[in-house]
């Protein structure tokens, strides 16, 4: 293989070297380096996480150690250039033709050794920390989903940007409301008076009470739909499911008038089951 200009031997041993990790002088180990990201679970309940709310969060991240400041070397001392590979970060060697890089074996790949290493964090200058933070959830949050907060994670090194924050949301059943998609579900008791001639059945939702039409002859399980009154933001609606009340007693008066319907009103709801058989 011919030489480079100027005599250097060059070719496919700068190629390799460079796909390996570059050559003398390279600054990997001193480079910014970005922070790692951080997950966290919250348990909200379904009204905050359909309103939105702000949460504290204990966190343990990794981060710059505060004794050293992040060098690694104790107080009073810093770092030295590693003999090694200069400062480089990188070693050379050669082999059959080829020259490779590698990560220096003695600083690993800092380019700085530290003779007397920090107590703080024995020379790592890097140090477990808790802290806790005031996190917002927006509005409209599901059971499981995950919320990331940019830059709200593990601090980053040597001027590296911040990680982000993933805190997954659990959100704890309500006792009446429910959720389906972007809609809310809500099942709503009425009297068989009230199903049998109609009625305007107040219900309750987020912005206050509506008022729903229950037509005459409505059955039990019904679902009625009330636009723009689903999960705040969307276009969800709310589905108003009805229920007929059944009462576990009454009185004798209101039996007598129950028996009377009865008899004024015959009908038998199960007369079609005996005929699809015959």
């Amino acid at each position: 293989m011919p030489a480079a200009a100027g005599g250097q031997t060059g070719g496919l041993g700068d190629v390799f070297g460079g796909l390996f990790g570059g050559g003398r002088g390279a600054t990997t180990g001193r480079a910014p380096r970005r922070g790692t990201d951080v997950e966290a679970d919250v348990t909200l309940s379904f009204l905050d996480a359909l309103r939105g709310a702000t949460v504290p969060l204990r966190l343990t991240t990794t981060g710059p150690c505060t004794t050293c400041g992040g060098s690694g070397a104790a107080p009073g001392t810093s770092p030295k250039t590693c003999a090694t590979c200069d400062g480089a970060g990188v070693t050379s060697r050669s082999q059959g033709g080829f020259a490779f890089s590698e990560p220096c074996r003695t600083c690993r790949g800092t380019g700085r050794t530290v003779e007397t290493p920090c107590p703080g964090c024995r020379g790592e200058g890097r140090a477990v920390s808790g802290k806790t933070l005031n996190v917002r959830i927006p509005a409209g949050v599901a059971d499981g989903q995950k919320v990331r907060l940019a830059g709200r994670g593990g601090e980053g090194e040597r001027g590296g940007q911040a990680g982000d924050l993933l805190v997954t949301v659990h959100v704890t059943p309500h006792p009446f409301l429910g959720r389906k998609d972007d809609s809310l579900t809500i099942r709503v008791p009425v009297t068989f008076p009230e199903a049998v001639l109609g009625a305007q059945v107040s219900v309750p939702t987020l912005d206050g009470p509506v008022t729903v039409k229950i037509p005459a002859g409505t059955t039990s399980g019904r679902t009625f739909r009330v636009r723009g009154r689903g999960v705040p933001g969307t276009s969800g609606d709310l589905l108003v499911t009805v229920e007929v009340a059944v009462p576990q007693k009454i009185s004798s008066e209101a039996k007598k008038h129950l028996e009377a319907f009865v008899a004024a009103a015959p009908d038998d709801p199960r007369a079609h089951l005996a005929a699809g058989l015959s």
